[in-house]
């Protein structure tokens, strides 16, 4: 199923959801109305201790909510207009710690050397947040008022952005992602995202001459506005992860809203990634 297909199904989903909370069921003894219809089935049941509602479950979706300042949904792309490497995040770099500074060091030595140093995305690793945000395939984001659910035309990686209130998973049992899990409020009219549990293996945060490796203690805040008549996105990242630099590391990026494409099925296969230099040539430095 393409992507763009299932965009479709999952606004058509949410859609039917709402029109399903909204509707009010006959009454009791009314006509039409079925014995028990009225009654939460137990396996339905919301209001279990401990649990989580769906951010596509139903009621979730139903609950009143301040009116959303602006709506994601469509197609975004990293503005490169006045810059082609605009979809780095440095220079400038923060403060490299030893840990960080040995791969950085060796991949500008492999840089001058004309080859690549390891170059996980290459071998169909996920490219992971943040880079994930800038590559150069556009990203889809369809946005309902308990969650932004983004799909990138880079590998179709997944991101989900939660608006339901729920707080973050507690850092013991959380399932860690290149993505990580990200919880978002609003701040007035800024949606401000913040993401944590990252997996600290084949994940960076820049490469080509600038490897500089993310690890679990990784944490990113985005604010995300909307600006020009809603045609642009500025997204403010502050990142810290003390394991590989000292302090904040903050980027601006701009987006560029997309009309005239859609997101289309992409599968990184290792098999149709041999005619890439990086992957099984000699110029590859693991």
């Amino acid at each position: 199923m393409s992507l763009s297909r299932i965009a479709v199904a999952i606004v058509t989903s949410a859609s039917l959801a709402v029109s399903a909370c909204n509707s009010t069921p006959p009454a009791a003894g009314a006509p039409g109305a079925t014995p028990g219809a009225n009654a939460p089935a137990e396996s339905e049941s919301p209001s279990e201790p401990g649990r989580q509602l769906s951010a596509l479950a139903p009621e979730n979706i139903a609950k009143a909510r301040p009116p959303a300042p602006f709506d994601l949904t469509g197609n975004w792309f990293i503005d490169v207009s006045e810059n082609p490497n605009a979809w780095k995040f440095g220079p400038p770099y923060p403060k490299l710690t030893a840990a960080a500074q040995v791969h950085f060091d060796a991949s500008q030595v492999a840089l001058k050397e004309g080859k690549v140093y390891r170059d996980d995305i290459g071998q169909c690793w996920p490219a992971g947040l943040p880079l994930i945000m800038t590559r150069y395939w556009p990203m889809a984001m369809i946005q309902i008022p308990t969650a932004v659910y983004m799909v990138s035309g880079f590998m179709n990686s997944l991101r989900i952005v939660y608006l339901d209130g729920r707080p973050h998973t507690e850092l013991d049992v959380i399932v860690r992602t290149f993505n990580g899990e990200s919880i978002g409020h609003w701040e007035g009219d800024t949606l401000v995202v913040d993401t944590i549990g990252f997996r600290g293996d084949h994940h960076w945060m820049d490469q080509g001459g600038a490897s500089i490796p993310a690890g679990e203690q990784l944490h990113i805040v985005e604010r995300i506005r909307m600006i020009n008549d809603r045609k642009q996105l500025v997204i403010e990242y502050t990142m810290t992860d003390p394991e590989y630099w000292e302090g904040e590391w903050k980027s601006t990026k701009r987006f560029n809203r997309v009309n005239d494409e859609d997101i289309q099925e992409v599968s990184c296969l290792p098999d149709l990634n041999e005619h890439l230099q990086s992957t099984t040539s000699k110029t590859q430095v693991r």
